[in-house]
């Protein structure tokens, strides 16, 4: 009998590794673990290189061929183990049950066929709709992310929409099968702020309304207090914080994780002139990285043994777990922005 209280995602020790030719392999994904319950949201943060985009690949078992592979961990959907699953398997997973949203519509969007088209292979391909019936439920899915004349959008070509029109038809295209599970790799990325705000609304509704779960992946901690219920921090292929929302912005028992929120535009901050906090350096290249902690080379709270030493990821406080050698003696919220 299935456990009811059990993840509807569980992610254990999953190692990504791509190999770069003359025998060189870099790991890109090193050790990461997490779960996502059935109608939660699950942040992913971390900078550009951190390894969050290839996790969400890798769930979807996406990698480039010959040269991506999971090399080691455990990917299970309602307890089916994923990474086994034959190419002809996985493709009766991807967009039935995990339904993914990339960061570039144009670049996902296949610009000789019209929106319609596009969202109706789908339904045809998971549930055995035939042509016609495809495209109504086309038409109805645009309708039901705030499309206008839904019935005559079906028949656009990607050009012919806006960048915020092509991003709700990916988004009604990953829901066609209302799938238990959506990914959404930086969905607003290339947006406008004004259409990001309502493309995270529409996604939050569409949430509530269909009852998924959702992992969403971002740069932008901003962002994640508005959706999510627990954040997975990532940074150079690692996880280094989880925990829940609240006690994240709280709290943060990283030095990194407390670096992006600093990070974050303060409301008033223009106004008064006051400098956007950064955080120094850049995520180190993955084939050169530092002995010790990953973190230790643009960390201002770094020592001696910080730069040896590798931390492991360990239960801190109740729900949340943390990499670092010194969280339990410092307290990473002191320097925080009010």
């Amino acid at each position: 009998m299935t456990d009811r209280a059990a993840p509807l995602l569980e992610v254990t020790d999953l190692q990504t590794t791509f190999s770069l030719g003359r025998k060189i392999d870099v790991v890109a994904v090193d050790g990461v673990s997490f779960t996502v319950n059935a109608g939660e949201t699950l942040a992913i943060v971390g900078e550009s290189g951190s390894g969050k985009s290839v996790t969400s690949l890798s769930i979807m078992r996406l990698l480039p061929a010959g040269v991506g592979r999971i090399s080691r961990g455990s990917i299970k959907l309602r307890g089916r183990e994923l990474t086994t699953l034959s190419e002809a398997e996985m493709r009766g997973v991807r967009g039935k049950d995990i339904g993914m949203i990339f960061q570039e519509p144009m670049t996902s969007l296949n610009p000789v066929h019209t929106i319609g088209h596009q969202i109706a292979e789908v339904p045809i391909r998971h549930e055995g709709l035939n042509r016609k019936q495809a495209h109504e439920r086309a038409i109805d899915l645009l309708a039901l992310v705030g499309i206008p004349e839904p019935r005559r959008r079906a028949d656009n070509y990607p050009h012919e929409m806006s960048g915020g029109m092509r991003q709700r038809a990916m988004i009604a295209m990953a829901l066609a099968c209302q799938p238990s599970l959506l990914i959404a790799d930086e969905p607003t990325t290339a947006l406008d702020v004004t259409i990001q705000a309502q493309i995270l609304e529409l996604m939050q509704e569409l949430q509530q309304k269909l009852g998924m779960a959702m992992v969403f992946i971002t740069h932008d901690l901003g962002v994640v207090a508005e959706l999510a219920n627990r954040v997975v921090v990532m940074y150079a292929s690692q996880v280094v914080e989880t925990g829940p929302v609240e006690d994240i912005f709280e709290r943060p028992r990283m030095p990194y994780t407390a670096g992006l929120m600093r990070s974050i535009p303060k409301l008033g901050s223009s106004k008064n002139k006051s400098r956007l906090l950064t955080i120094p350096g850049q995520v180190p290249a993955l084939s050169r990285l530092p002995k010790g902690c990953r973190f230790s080379t643009r960390c201002t709270y770094a020592e001696p043994r910080c730069t040896t030493t590798q931390p492991i990821l360990e239960p801190a406080l109740p729900g949340r777990e943390v990499r670092c050698l010194r969280w339990k003696e410092l307290d990473f919220s002191e320097r925080m922005p009010a």
